[in-house]
């Protein structure tokens, strides 16, 4: 199966999923999460805006019944509410430039 995008909007953040359930040759399911808007802002998940993220075949499907915005959406909410994230207010947001 191939690779499908998901555009999510979380805190202010726009944020592209791109799921594969099926990756290197369908052993493992590969989650990428990234913040778009703006470009690699920090999210509960990761301070860099990107996450990429390796699990068993059919977890998400098990789990969120298929529904990859609303597992992507529940693990930031989720990581966001634990004691080990600052409040979302006080994170700085660096933009670099892009490389070519």
């Amino acid at each position: 199966m191939t690779s499908k995008i998901y555009e999510i909007h979380w805190c202010g953040i726009e944020i592209e999923a791109c799921y594969k359930p099926r990756d290197f040759g369908g052993s493992i399911a590969h989650l990428e999460i990234k913040s778009i808007n703006p470009p690699r802002a920090p999210l509960s998940i990761t301070e860099t805006g990107y996450k990429s993220h390796f699990h068993p075949i059919g977890t998400i499907e098990r789990v969120y019944n298929g529904d990859v915005v609303a597992c992507v959406v529940d693990w930031l909410d989720k990581e966001a509410q634990s004691n080990n994230v600052p409040p979302l207010e006080s994170w700085t947001v660096r933009v670099f430039p892009a490389h070519s």
